[in-house]
């Protein structure tokens, strides 16, 4: 399993953060994603960060995936992962730390690579950064919309 990792201060307390990390508000924030239906029936706002709760994703290259919650601490932590997406299953973390004027928001999506020797070969070469490139790129406009 491989882990990319970034943070960001916001100037957004952690309950605004927080809002924004529900499975149907990803899209506001993370360029790929086009649409995001909860597949879980969810009838009150704290129901969308709740373990178990799943989503399907349609992604502007028009792939589609779902998600489901693992983990979940009221503003301070949730982790969710992906179904495979060519094979590789994403499990992304965020972890919020309040700070005096705001919040440090901490972004890890842990992956595995199919494809044996091959995967390994191809995480190396680009994956790893292309996965880096993607998370800072989310956080940088996740942190832009917060303190709109």
């Amino acid at each position: 399993m491989t882990r990319v990792e970034t943070s960001i201060v916001t100037k957004a307390p952690p309950e605004k953060v927080w809002e924004m990390l529900a499975l149907d508000r990803m899209p506001e924030w993370m360029d790929d994603l086009k649409s995001s239906e909860y597949i879980t029936e969810v009838h009150t706002p704290e129901e969308r960060y709740k373990v178990g709760t799943t989503a399907h994703w349609m992604k502007v290259d028009k792939e589609d995936h779902d998600m489901e919650i693992m983990e979940s601490l009221e503003n301070e932590k949730i982790v969710f992962r992906t179904s495979p997406i060519h094979g590789v299953r994403v499990i992304g973390t965020f972890t919020l730390k309040p700070m005096e004027a705001g919040t440090e928001m901490t972004y890890a999506a842990d992956y595995t690579m199919p494809w044996g020797v091959l995967g390994k070969f191809l995480d190396k070469v680009m994956m790893k950064r292309a996965m880096l490139k993607d998370i800072e790129g989310e956080a940088k406009k996740l942190k832009s919309v917060l303190e709109k």
